[in-house]
C-alpha cells in the first residue's frame, strides 16, 4: 500500500511539472516530494535520530528511575535505627554453642544449618539490604565460658552482635537471663526450660516449641498407654538442675493425674560417673514405665545396665536424652526393644510440609557429604534460623534494629514454622501462647543408616506415631509458673 501511494504521488507530480512549464523546478520538486515519500517509507534521516533522541532519552528515564530507587534505598536504610550489631551494610548475630561438650554430637550440626539458612538468605539479598553476619564461640557445655563468650558477643560496639540465635544449656541461658534484660538483648536457648515463660526470669530467653515439663507430661501418658497394663508403674530418673528436675517435674505431675504409683524416683540422682547404685535401685523397684532425662551417654549406662539386669520396661526421656548413635552401640538392641524418643519438632524427611520439602532439598545441595546421624539435628538450626530472620524483619519494617527494638519486635511476630514444629508466638499470658504439643517416635534399628549421605535414602531409625501430640494432662494442665525452680 505504501508503495501504490508512492506512485500516485509521482504521477501527480509529474503532471503539475507539465502544467506549469517549469521542468527544472518540477524535478526538484518531485525530488524533494520523492525525498518525502521516502523518508514516509524509510522513516528517514530525520526519523532516525528523532527515534535514537528518544532511545537516549529513555535510557536516561531508566537511570534516573535507578537513581532514585538507589536513593530510596539509602533514605530507607538511613530510617531504620540502629546501634550495636547492625550497620548500613552488616547485621552480627551470635551463638554461644556447645561445639566441644557433652552434647556437642547435637550442636555441632544445629550450627551447620543455621549458617547454610543464612547464607541463603545472603545470597536473597539479606534482611533491609544488609547481609548476616554470624559469630559464632564454643561454650564447650561450661558456665564460666559461657558467661565470657557473652561478654564478648554483648559488646557495647561494632564487635557486639545484636541478638544471640542460640544460647546451648538450661544453667549456662539461666547465667545470662538477667544481663539480656539489661543489654536489651534476646536469646534463643537450646534449652525447653519451662522456666523461660516468666517474664521476670526469663524475659528476653524465647524458647522454641514446648518446654521440658509438657514434654514429660506427654511422655509419660504416651508410655502409660504403650505399656498394656491398667495402672502402670513408673520410674522417673533425672539429671540435677532446670533440665532434669523441669523434666521429672511434668513426668511427676502426669503420674499424679493418671493415678500412676511412682515406684522409683531419681529425680536429680543422675550425679557423678558411677550410676551403678541407680541401676540397682531401678531394677528392684521393677517399674512398667521408666522417664529419664540425661545425657546420651548417661541413657547408654543406665539402660545398658538395668536391661543387663533384666528389667523388662518401656522407655522415654526428654531430648536430647537419646542420641542415634546410641544404636551402634551395646544397648542398641535394647534401644530397638524398649524405647520410644520424643522430641520437641518433626524429623528429618518424617512429613510433606513445605517447610521440609524446603530443608531437606537445599541441605542436601548445601550439605551433600552430611549423613543421616546428623540430619535430625538440622531441623533444630533451620527453625532457629527461621525465627531470627522472622524477628529482624520485623523490627527492620518497624524502622528499629535497635538491641531494644528487636527485643520488642520478639514480643510482636508470630513464627510460622512450615510445618517443621508448631508456630509460636511469645506474647500474653504463658498459660496461652505456651506450646503443649511433643513429638514421639519409635526406634528402629536394622532401618536405621546413620552413615549414608543425606542425598540418598536412608535414615536414622526413626518411625512416626505422634505428630504434635498433646495428652490429656498437658492439655488441661494450667501453666502459671514455672515446673521447676532451682533453690540455689
Amino acid at each position: 500500500m505504501k508503495r501504490m501511494r508512492w506512485l500516485a504521488l509521482l504521477a501527480s507530480l509529474s503532471l503539475f511539472a507539465v502544467a506549469c512549464s517549469a521542468a527544472e523546478e518540477a524535478t526538484d520538486t518531485v525530488a524533494e516530494a520523492a525525498d518525502d515519500v521516502a523518508d514516509e517509507v524509510t522513516g528517514g534521516d530525520d526519523d532516525e535520530e528523532a527515534m535514537e533522541d528518544e532511545e537516549e532519552a529513555m535510557e536516561d528515564e531508566e537511570e534516573a528511575m535507578e537513581d532514585e530507587e538507589e536513593a530510596m534505598e539509602d533514605e530507607g536504610a538511613a530510617e531504620i535505627a540502629t546501634d550495636f550489631g547492625v550497620d548500613d551494610e552488616t547485621i552480627r548475630i551470635g551463638l554461644s554453642a556447645d561445639l566441644s561438650g557433652i552434647f556437642a554430637g547435637l550442636t555441632s550440626p544445629i550450627v551447620d544449618a543455621q549458617t547454610a539458612y543464612f547464607e541463603r538468605l545472603n545470597e536473597e539479598g539479606g534482611i533491609a539490604g544488609r547481609q548476616i553476619e554470624l559469630v559464632t564461640l564454643d561454650s564447650a557445655y561450661d558456665v564460666p565460658t559461657h558467661l565470657d563468650n557473652y561478654a564478648e558477643l554483648a559488646e557495647e560496639s561494632e564487635d557486639g552482635v545484636v541478638m544471640i540465635s542460640q544460647s546451648t544449656g538450661s544453667p549456662h541461658t539461666g547465667a545470662i537471663a538477667a544481663d539480656l534484660a539489661a543489654d536489651d538483648l534476646v536469646a534463643l536457648p537450646l534449652s525447653w526450660y519451662s522456666g523461660w515463660a516468666d517474664q521476670d526470669f526469663g524475659g528476653n530467653v524465647f524458647e522454641l516449641y514446648t518446654n521440658y515439663c509438657f514434654e514429660g507430661m506427654n511422655g509419660v501418658e504416651f508410655l502409660a498407654a504403650q505399656s498394656g497394663v491398667d495402672s502402670p508403674t513408673l520410674a522417673v530418673i533425672s539429671l540435677p538442675g532446670e533440665y532434669g528436675q523441669d523434666g521429672a517435674a511434668g513426668a511427676k505431675i502426669a503420674a499424679e493425674e493418671l493415678g500412676l504409683e511412682i515406684v522409683f524416683d531419681g529425680e536429680a540422682l543422675l550425679a557423678g560417673d558411677d550410676f551403678s547404685g541407680v541401676v540397682s535401685e531401678l531394677v528392684s523397684a521393677d517399674p512398667d514405665i521408666v522417664w529419664i532425662t540425661s545425657s546420651p551417654g548417661i541413657l547408654a549406662q543406665v539402660m545398658g545396665g538395668a536391661a543387663a539386669q533384666g528389667l523388662d520396661a518401656i522407655w522415654s526421656g526428654n531430648s536430647p536424652s537419646y542420641n542415634p548413635a546410641l544404636l551402634g552401640t551395646e544397648v542398641g538392641q535394647a534401644l530397638d526393644a524398649f524405647y520410644f524418643h520424643s522430641t520437641y519438632t518433626a524429623l528429618w524427611d518424617s512429613n510433606d510440609s513445605p517447610g521440609m520439602v524446603d530443608i531437606v532439598s537445599e541441605l542436601q545441595t548445601r550439605l551433600p557429604e552430611s549423613t543421616y546421624a546428623v540430619a535430625d539435628a538440622y531441623i533444630f538450626g533451620w527453625t532457629e534460623a527461621i525465627f531470627t530472620q522472622a524477628v529482624l524483619e520485623q523490627a527492620a519494617a518497624n524502622g528499629d534494629m535497635t538491641r531494644a527494638g528487636v527485643v520488642a519486635a520478639a514480643n510482636e511476630v508470630t513464627v510460622d514454622f512450615q510445618g517443621l514444629a508448631p508456630d509460636q508466638s511469645w506474647f500474653g499470658d504463658p498459660n496461652d501462647f505456651v506450646v503443649r504439643g511433643s513429638f514421639i517416635y519409635d526406634i528402629d534399628q536394622a532401618s536405621a543408616t546413620l552413615e549414608t549421605p543425606i542425598t540418598e535414602p536412608g535414615g536414622a531409625g526413626f518411625v512416626a506415631l505422634e505428630q504434635d501430640f498433646v495428652g490429656s494432662v498437658a492439655e488441661n494442665f494450667v501453666f502459671n509458673e514455672p515446673c521447676f525452680v532451682s533453690e540455689g
